[in-house]
């Protein structure tokens, strides 16, 4: 895959990493398992993913480092023989890149729907002022001018 040309201007400073997050979405192609995004009110998102026939026991859902992993496996059921299977019963894992800031706050499975909630805190401005030392000036003696 290409390098992303916006990355390489010389105003965006140690956006790499970032970068790198983007070829990695960029590459999992896998549409297994269907989700939904939704906006929830301001500062709210919900991440819906379609498990039909998966129990809480056969999930887990994690935060590491910024992302949110989904992972999913069942166990096949000894004795069935199936005439025609359509349903997936694979293992999966889905990963969602968070932002800073953004916060799971709860996981829900109901009819074959896992609901996982996200928070992003209103942000707070940082403003720091730096400091400038200026070298070429005379140096000052303690105590005096």
């Amino acid at each position: 895959m290409p390098r992303l040309q916006i990355f390489n201007h010389p105003l965006l400073l140690g956006f790499e990493e970032f970068e790198r997050t983007l070829e990695r979405i960029a590459k999992s192609g896998d549409g297994y398992p269907r989700y939904n995004i939704e906006q929830r009110g301001e500062n709210g998102i919900r991440i819906t993913l379609a498990l039909a026939g998966f129990s809480a026991a056969d999930l887990s859902v994690h935060v590491e480092d910024n992302q949110l992993v989904i992972r999913g496996r069942q166990e096949e059921p000894e004795g069935r023989v199936y005439l025609h299977r359509g349903i997936a019963a694979r293992q999966f894992q889905r990963s969602f890149v968070l932002a800073d800031g953004l916060e799971v706050t709860g996981a829900t499975l109901d009819n074959g729907l896992l609901d996982i909630d996200l928070e992003r805190p209103p942000a707070a401005t940082r403003v720091r002022r730096i400091e400038i030392r200026d070298m070429d000036a005379p140096a000052r003696k303690p105590g005096g001018a």
